[in-house]
């Protein structure tokens, strides 16, 4: 069966914001087009690192105009949208398509766990409503359960514009190849580690970076990558995680803590700072994170913007 998303690497765009937590526009521009140009035309926007979570109405209306009008027509820009109310899904799903945007991320609302009944009711409300846009399910803890391979198997007949589901947590070879035989028309975009497990099954699946985007050039190589190679990255790329997570450790929990950490090997002066009332690590960190990265991962490799 065909995929209805191609395998490709996925990738985040983080926002900047000021010391009055302001956006700042013309840096978040630049970062657009260094992984536009330097690594995947496929870039979403206000996923957990992105503070999708977060953002008010009139930022969010302000940063995706942005982010569309950097994307360009020869990329595929995927915008996030979170929020407790399903309403307010809606109606940012609306605006977006006024701005040309056709393609989501849908987290399911948090406040408390669906029932199977009411996962349907979500879908039906978001990719029923839009059938003309292509949605991406954002498959995480944080919603209060994690979908299965069953879960899948039944929304993807009954919703053909589900094109793919990101996934970013731990997971066995079971887990991963009961999510791909259940719904193989769907794309998985797994993280490094899951990723390569897939890979090492012979399974198709996209690559949704993380870890790796701290060198761009590695990073596609690492996409490319099969057998011993692919596990001796991997095993590298645990360095990664440990210098990441020693850096941050209890400066800050939510996940673009950690991913701006990345992003600012390749734009040294982006900030750090999360929309409060959530922390991160600060400038010192970061350098104690640059000063523990592996050599062959250290790389400001990301094209001049």
């Amino acid at each position: 069966m065909s995929k209805r998303f191609p395998s490709t690497i996925l990738a985040t765009a983080v926002v900047p914001w000021d010391e009055e937590y302001r956006f700042q526009e013309d840096l978040f521009r630049r970062q657009v087009r260094q992984l536009r140009d330097g690594l995947t035309p496929y870039i979403y926007l206000f996923g957990t690192a992105g503070e999708g979570y977060a953002v008010s109405d009139r930022q969010f209306d302000q940063i995706v105009e942005a982010f569309r009008d950097e994307m360009g027509s020869e990329a595929h820009p995927m915008v996030g949208v979170v929020s407790l109310s399903l309403s307010t899904i809606i109606e940012r799903i609306e605006r977006c398509r006024a701005m040309d945007i056709r393609t989501f991320q849908l987290s399911l609302p948090a406040w408390g766990t669906l029932t199977d009944r009411e996962v349907d009711i979500f879908f039906e409300q978001t990719c029923g409503r839009f059938s003309e846009c292509q949605f991406l399910h954002y498959n995480l803890p944080r919603a209060g359960r994690v979908l299965g391979g069953e879960d899948y198997a039944r929304l993807a007949p009954a919703h053909e514009n589900l094109v793919a589901v990101k996934y970013g947590g731990s997971g066995d070879a079971a887990f991963y190849a009961d999510l791909l035989g259940k719904a193989p028309q769907i794309q998985f975009f797994l993280t490094e580690f899951g990723y390569a497990t897939v890979r090492g099954l012979g399974k198709e699946c996209g690559f949704l970076i993380s870890l790796a985007a701290s060198h761009l050039t590695r990073a596609r190589q690492f996409f490319d990558a099969r057998g011993a190679e692919l596990e001796a990255m991997k095993q590298e790329l645990e360095s990664v995680l440990a210098a990441l997570k020693d850096a941050v450790a209890d400066h800050g929990h939510m996940d673009g803590a950690y991913d701006k950490l990345i992003t600012k090997i390749h734009l040294p002066e982006f900030p750090l700072r999360l929309l409060p009332p959530y922390t991160a690590a600060g400038d010192q960190q970061f350098e104690s994170f640059l000063a523990a990265l592996p050599e062959s991962w250290r790389a400001t490799d990301g094209p001049e913007a």
